[in-house]
């Protein structure tokens, strides 16, 4: 069983940055797959991050490479999102998930745990 506490959400202007927190606990091992997602109102769920903890490659979604950077620190069990230049477009809840396998990293369906929910806001 893992479980998923999130941080770091709130509201800033157009090219402003912030960092997103997931804690993770886990019982056994340390999940093989850490993700963030976001969803807008009236929008999917979309993949916006993913990194593999144990070889710490990571992938983006091509609306934020280059700007948002994912990140882990093993000794807190902890998940970093850094937003920067962040778009109004980047408006959204965004979730923290995690999975022991995920065949497409940015997909939600291997994703069987996830966080409350941070939600973003950037206004223009």
């Amino acid at each position: 069983q893992v479980q998923l506490v999130e941080s770091g959400g709130g509201s800033v202007q157009a090219g402003g940055s912030l960092t997103l927190s997931c804690k993770f606990s886990e019982v056994t091992a340390a999940p093989n797959y850490m993700a963030y997602f976001r969803q807008a109102p009236g929008k999917e769920r979309e993949g916006v991050a993913a990194i593999h903890t144990g070889s710490s490659l990571t992938r983006y979604a091509s609306s934020v490479k280059g700007r948002f950077s994912i990140s882990q620190d093993n000794a807190e069990n902890t998940v970093y999102l850094r937003m920067n230049n962040l778009k109004p477009e980047d408006t959204a809840v965004y979730y923290c998930a995690a999975s022991d396998y995920a065949a497409l990293p940015l997909e939600p369906y291997d994703y069987g745990y996830w966080g409350q929910g941070t939600r973003v806001t950037v206004s223009s």
